[in-house]
């Protein structure tokens, strides 16, 4: 009989997480009880926000407690239901954690079509950072036909569709990455206008080249010194969105802030936070556009798929290290 993998949370990182931040123990497959189901998870994600759901501080969502399973969304299998509004060998998407079996109730689940697209891409474009992009450029950055558009982390899951899809309302987009293929994978594969290797580029001379009249929105998902850079390059009334902070999150000193922020006054500019559950209502109508333009050609979508839930620490990493392309896929199940 096959043992359930699950990834316990066993201590509270400083920094970068060690190894020994988890650990993999094996419990029997749990029985779905009256109105529940089980689920077989086939794909988990790997997103930056897994580091803040470590730390026991105030958030938009409470920490992941000691002992509990490392929390993750995931997309997987229905394999015996006692709920009516799921059938066995049904797609799902939901929030299963790192572990290869879940009993869920069903609610904040949701049915995919594997026919319609590969599953690992109901974690990235049709997803959770699908509709991070979606609302965080054209509600939250109020996106306009015409703006000029700089994306920090562009070349990751929520960056890349950021800037397709500020392309396909007809603006200019730069896009700020690590490497030069990287930085060549945003212009000639995600059709962006331009791109800055913040490893080898001076993104201060950068900015002032691709933005000389100003930049309307900047999308950041990285904080810290590129955000600090982008604030004095900004247009009279440009839109600055929060959804991310990756090169903070591991720090062991204190969160390095903008000191730039006056450029907010000076330029009657706001900068706004954005938490993609806050949109929960309307994930339908946003993962119906993105299938179009997915369909039309007009945005692409990559997975970066690893395989092992013995190998999440690893590729966990990646997360930080830049050695991905797109969006961090774990593979869990095993055939």
């Amino acid at each position: 009989m096959s043992k359930n993998k699950q990834l316990l949370l066993q201590k509270r990182p400083l920094g970068l997480p060690e190894k020994d931040t988890w650990k993999l123990v094996e419990t029997e497959i749990p029985t779905p009880s009256d109105g529940e189901i089980l689920v077989k998870s086939e794909y988990i994600s790997l997103d930056p926000a897994m580091r803040g759901w470590l730390n026991d501080v105030k958030s938009y969502i409470a920490p992941v407690q000691i002992n509990e399973v490392m929390r993750a969304g995931g997309v997987g299998k229905v394999i015996a239901s006692n709920n009516p509004s799921f059938s066995i060998g049904d797609h799902v998407y939901g929030n299963p954690g790192v572990q290869q079996y879940t009993v869920t109730d069903g609610k904040g689940w949701h049915k995919v079509d594997p026919k319609l697209a590969p599953l690992p891409t109901y974690t990235g474009a049709l997803g959770m950072p699908g509709m991070t992009a979606y609302f965080g450029i054209l509600e939250v950055g109020e996106l306009k036909e015409g703006d000029t558009v700089l994306v920090s982390g562009a070349a990751g899951a929520v960056g890349s569709i950021v800037g397709q899809i500020a392309k396909i309302k007809n603006c200019t987009v730069i896009g700020i990455a690590g490497g030069a293929d990287k930085c060549k994978y945003l212009v000639e594969t995600l059709g962006f206008d331009g791109a800055i290797d913040y490893k080898n580029d001076n993104i201060a001379s950068k900015l002032k080249e691709h933005f000389p009249k100003g930049i309307d929105v900047y999308f950041d998902n990285v904080g810290g010194e590129i955000l600090d850079l982008a604030l004095t390059r900004l247009a009279m009334r440009a839109r600055i969105v929060i959804c991310g902070a990756i090169s903070q999150y591991n720090n062991k000193t204190a969160i390095k802030g903008p000191s730039n922020y006056l450029s907010l006054l000076v330029n009657r500019a706001s900068m706004k936070g954005m938490v993609v559950f806050d949109h929960a209502k309307d994930y339908q109508k946003a993962a119906m556009q993105m299938g179009q333009w997915m369909a039309q050609g007009k945005l692409k979508s990559k997975e970066d798929v690893y395989e092992g839930i013995e190998n999440f620490y690893e590729t966990f990493l990646r997360l930080f290290s830049g050695e991905k392309l797109g969006k961090l896929v774990l593979k869990v199940s095993e055939d």
